[in-house]
């Protein structure tokens, strides 16, 4: 009997869980308001997420972000996107509320509560960045972003670990009835973020000797994204080191090749500052190719150029990256 018990009890639940959408799950972070499903799912292993801590202001058109009373925490790390439906009588102050005392009891910090914010004098266009959004979803993509105006509740919150932070953003919004063209039900939906901050992981793929120089006859020049160090730091990480035996070999291959060391940052920070830390890594990767692969210093020359060079656009992580490099250029 007992037995049985158990099975109907997982059963229930299967079948309570069994309309969410193919592929999402609940984020261990956080459950699930009861009777709920998963309309809408998206993960990125790094991401970024501006996270409101202050009154919302407007969306601005031409930079598509919200704006606030105070500038937005940016997070970079990564990022769950859960949509979740709660049809019949559920309020999206009853929806906001119950995720806002699990988090509470899980140890969160409220960071904002659009509730209890008296300086909220319009609500106009919070839902804009809904309508751009591009999730997985078994509803109409833009479900939340034309739900009622008068029906918007946020709130984010963060937990501090010794592992590492977690923050979570809730936007939660009423339909009033059933509605075809969107897919919804009378009922309260809650979007729920879950931003991870870390430190991005560089993968991109180590070039071969021969690779790069076939890049330099052809460009002039060859990029390396896989001599690594660490923010605002100059001291070349261990994993660099395939890399660093691709650069020897190329040198020991060409012995009359002589070659510029050219370190490249993205724009955070001073132009001064980044120029002085562009030059000290261009100088330990010389260092490094003289002191552990033999390699003639009169060969080497190190180079900074900071950020005025970029490959890429500043205004985004993705972007970012592709700045942050070393380039090889002939004498």
């Amino acid at each position: 009997m007992r037995s049985l018990l158990v099975f109907l009890l997982c059963l229930s639940g299967f079948a309570a869980h069994a309309a969410d959408l193919a592929g999402a799950k609940d984020h261990p972070a956080i459950k699930r308001f009861a009777g709920s499903e998963i309309i809408a799912y998206d993960y990125k292993r790094f991401d970024e997420f501006d996270l409101q801590t202050s009154t919302f202001k407007n969306y601005n058109l031409q930079i598509k972000k919200r704006e606030y009373t105070q500038p937005a925490l940016h997070l970079e790390g990564a990022h769950t996107t859960l949509w979740y439906e709660s049809p019949g009588d559920t309020s999206s102050i009853e929806l906001i509320r119950n995720y806002q005392n699990e988090l509470v009891a899980k140890g969160f910090q409220i960071l904002y509560d659009s509730s209890k914010d008296g300086a909220i004098t319009h609500l106009n266009n919070y839902l804009a960045p809904f309508g751009a959004v591009e999730l997985k979803t078994s509803r109409s993509k833009y479900v939340l972003y034309a739900a009622d105006q008068k029906g918007i509740r946020s709130s984010t919150a963060k937990l501090e670990k010794p592992e590492g932070s977690i923050y979570v953003s809730l936007t939660a919004v009423e339909w009033p009835k059933d509605d075809a063209t969107y897919k919804a039900k009378r009922g309260a939906y809650i979007a729920v973020d879950i931003i991870e901050p870390k430190a991005m992981v560089q993968n991109m793929v180590v070039v071969k000797a021969d690779e790069m120089s076939k890049a330099i006859a052809a460009t002039g020049k060859v990029a390396l994204y896989g001599i690594l160090f660490d923010t605002n730091k100059a001291d070349i990480k261990p994993e660099s080191k395939p890399a660093l035996d691709e650069i020897a070999t190329l040198l020991k291959a060409q012995p009359n090749l002589k070659l510029h060391i050219v370190g490249h940052t993205d724009n955070v920070g001073g132009l001064e500052s980044n120029m002085a830390l562009s030059r000290r890594r261009a100088e330990a990767v010389m260092a490094a190719l003289k002191g552990d692969y033999g390699i003639a210093g009169a060969r080497l020359t190190a180079n900074g150029v900071a950020y005025l060079a970029p490959v890429a656009v500043n205004t985004s992580e993705e972007g970012r990256a592709k700045n942050r490099r070393v380039e090889l250029v002939p004498q």
